[in-house]
């Protein structure tokens, strides 16, 4: 029997770096087919294209043994294939009826509606779902929001339903209740792709697993005749040589992070009790898969977001959890972000304005009111020197033309400008080149000899455990297991998968 879906041979690149790199996969109708890797493995990527979303550089595309070309979404979705994505796709302020209208367009408005209201309840029946047609979606909850997206695909005639990360918004009662239906789907004759990180679904609702890393397609093989060791093993790899450095000599606690509760507007608690120390000279590295709670922890850190309880505890400085960026840079914390334009720079100012803002409350350059800007210009051209940042004209040139990497090296010559006692660093050289990503590593390196305490918060493990001197995974909100260095690659993997 042919396979519904295949994809042979995809190679996909952006802006130079390659995604995805000779990829293949199958799903058959009646299979629930997991797709499993680590975050930036290419799982989300290579369905992107089957969904008609990216088009591929080089590689087949064929539906039940027939080639195919896809020219977007709307062609894929006219062969068959509905894709449910991690973020959804919905109007907020439309109801669930609208929002399938939106993406299954009728000749006729008022008639139309009615037809989608119809198919909507149909569905809703079949899945035994909650939802109502003509609710809004902005008064639904997260799990009710992803059961109008499902709905949304299959009254589009969807026969390849692919499900991207579907339970990482989800308790566990949902993610259960939720994956129970994709099984009925999948046995009703759908075939049904699973893209996740978490192996005990795999285990338990996967009939297929295919594991990718690094953007190629490693195995495809029977999850319920593997362990959960070998799934590891494949998905993270075989643990590399670290680079050789000074030991850590063990100093004294410079960041205590106690109990720290945050709970987004949503309802979902992010940060559940969360708890870790870093002591001077230390890197203490933060791995975990996306969404388990890392983005709130480096915002709780720099001021970005307030937790309703716990503590951020300073040497010398205190408790600073509620405190403002103000306090927190005369407490000598240095902020790199992982969204750099959006917390760290600001792309319509110059460049030596991005550099001198962090020193500007210590009278460096004179009074507010009067600025020194010959002394910014000054400690720019030096900054810009010093940090290797390219692509610079002039220092009076907006930061928002710097390329990423670039960008980065701005943002790092800023924080580090003050040798501070305590960096955050979250996904420091995502999206940069090895030369760039180099010299961020050097950069951190190089405070940490300094005696800085650093966090290091990171979605890709090879960063980790390259820098850091003990590693904490982040799961659910908490910190789950710790390990020192040199750690296991495959234990870490196990922790982060196995509390996922």
């Amino acid at each position: 029997m042919n396979a519904a879906l295949q994809l042979a041979g995809i190679r996909k690149s952006f802006d130079g770096a390659l995604a995805l790199d000779g990829a293949s996969f199958e799903s058959r109708s009646g299979e629930v087919h997991a797709l499993l890797g680590e975050n930036g493995a290419g799982k989300s990527s290579l369905m992107n294209v089957a969904a008609g979303l990216y088009a591929p550089d080089a590689g087949s595309i064929s539906i039940n043994g027939a080639p195919i070309s896809l020219s977007g979404p709307a062609s894929a979705r006219s062969h068959g294939i509905g894709m449910v994505h991690q973020h959804f796709k919905l109007v907020r302020p439309f109801t669930v009826a609208e929002n399938v209208l939106l993406a299954n367009p009728q000749p006729h408005f008022a008639s139309g509606l009615r037809d989608i209201r119809d198919a909507i309840k149909k569905q809703v029946d079949a899945l035994k779902f909650s939802i109502d047609p003509d609710r809004r979606i902005d008064s639904m909850t997260v799990a009710e929001q992803q059961q109008a997206e499902i709905v949304k695909v299959l009254v589009g005639g969807a026969r390849i339903l692919i499900l991207d990360e579907p339970t990482a918004v989800l308790t566990d009662a949902e993610a259960i209740g939720l994956l129970e239906i994709v099984q009925r789907l999948a046995r009703s004759g759908t075939a049904v792709v699973l893209v996740t990180h978490k192996l005990q679904d795999v285990k338990r609702y996967a009939d297929v697993v295919t594991i990718m890393r690094g953007g190629k397609t490693v195995a495809t093989l029977d999850p319920r005749q593997s362990t959960a060791e070998e799934l590891t093993e494949l998905t993270v790899g075989q643990t590399s040589a670290l680079p050789e450095r000074t030991p850590h000599q063990g100093g004294e606690t410079r960041l205590n992070v106690g109990a720290l509760i945050y709970t987004r507007g949503d309802g979902r608690t992010m940060l559940n009790n969360t708890s870790f120390y870093v002591r001077t000279g230390e890197i203490y590295g933060i791995a975990g898969v996306s969404g388990n709670g890392q983005a709130e922890l480096a915002e709780a850190l720099i001021g970005a977001i307030e937790p309703s309880t716990g503590e951020i505890w300073v040497d010398g400085a205190g408790d600073i959890s509620h405190a403002g960026p103000s306090r927190r840079r005369e407490a000598a914390i240095a902020a790199i972000p992982a969204d750099r334009y959006a917390y760290a720079l600001a792309g319509s100012l110059p460049i030596q304005d991005n550099l001198a803002v962090a020193q500007i409350r210590s009278g460096r350059y004179g009074s507010v009111v009067r600025l020194d800007r010959t002394a910014m210009r000054r400690d720019a051209i030096a900054a810009v020197k010093d940090y290797d940042v390219q692509g610079v004209r002039s220092v009076k040139q907006k930061a928002s033309l710097l390329s990423g990497g670039n960008a980065q090296k701005l943002v790092i010559a800023r924080e580090f400008s003050r040798e501070p006692d305590v960096v955050v660093a979250h996904s420091p050289s995502r999206g940069l080149d090895a030369r760039a990503c180099a010299a961020v590593h050097q950069r951190l390196i190089a405070a940490r000899e300094r005696g800085a305490a650093i966090v290091l918060i990171s979605e890709d493990l090879d960063e980790i455990l390259s820098l850091s001197d003990r590693i904490g995974v982040m799961t659910r909100g908490a910190i789950v297991a710790e390990f020192e260095r040199p750690a296991d690659r495959q234990a870490i993997g196990r922790a982060m998968v196995d509390h996922a």
